[in-house]
């Protein structure tokens, strides 16, 4: 499996970047050249299913470790720096249990290792609804998703990964079919009867609710060197909302000496 992906940055460590759900790496282009600056090679990279890698093969974590790790070897990356918000948060986890000793540090982005229940049937069914045979224009395919996603910045998110094949009509940077059989895998948990002493920082937005206080017991369980930064006025997407402070709380903690 060849995975897409953009590099920022000639020298220093190497730090991978992985997007969430419904996402890709473009997401994150103008954040990794801040990342950049401060002396990292940044590679952002579309998991499967995602933006411009390959839509075949199955949805799940070990599936996406497994991809993270022929990536790291492919690129001959030694000892990289894993970085995941939401989804990607839980493919770096589960890379974490399954190849411990194969990266640096560690840093999950609003998300815990336990189970979440489905929570995007409204997006699902909105994307559905989009008739891309008949699609005349971004702007149609708005008003068709406005009817189930009443945010105009989770559209405009979504919608990011519409684009115009070679033959004029759309299509989608995600693998919809698949997405919508298989979302519960997106939730699954991350488990494991070893603990990863490699330092992790879990990084949460106060308005967000997906790392929980009563999550941080079990986080600890799997890794007992993680500490957690709540970024103020965040909801979910840190990076988005808080670009400047997440940045400063990423180098600081990979600026400490292991």
């Amino acid at each position: 499996m060849q995975l897409n992906f953009k590099k920022t940055g000639d020298t220093g460590k190497p730090l991978i970047i992985l997007h969430g759900v419904f996402g890709f790496l473009d997401n994150w282009l103008t954040i990794s050249k801040t990342i950049a600056d401060h002396g990292y090679q940044v590679f952002l990279v579309d998991q499967r299913h995602h933006g411009r890698s390959p839509h075949e093969g199955p949805l799940d974590f070990p599936t996406f470790a497994s991809d993270l790790k022929a990536f790291i070897e492919d690129q001959a990356l030694e000892n990289p720096i894993l970085v995941g918000h939401s989804m990607g948060g839980k493919t770096v986890m589960q890379y974490a249990v399954t190849y411990p000793g194969t990266f640096e540090k560690l840093v999950v982005v609003d998300i815990a290792p336990r189970s979440y229940p489905i929570h995007h049937t409204d997006i699902l069914r909105g994307l559905n609804a989009i008739e891309l045979a008949t699609l005349a224009s971004r702007h149609e395919a708005d008003e068709v998703l406005s009817r189930y996603e009443p945010s105009l910045t989770v559209r405009q998110f979504l919608l990011k990964n519409l684009y115009r094949k070679d033959d004029g009509g759309f299509g989608w940077r995600f693998n919809l079919p698949l997405l919508t059989t298989d979302m519960g895998n997106v939730g699954a948990p991350v488990e494991s009867d070893v603990q990863i002493k490699t330092p992790a920082l879990f990084m949460r937005g106060a308005k967000s609710d997906y790392i929980l206080d009563e999550d941080w017991e079990a986080i600890l369980a799997i890794f007992p060197n993680a500490v957690l930064e709540t970024i103020p006025d965040a909801g979910h997407w840190i990076q988005a909302e808080q670009p400047k402070l997440f940045v400063e709380k990423l180098i600081s903690f990979l600026e400490k000496p292991i």
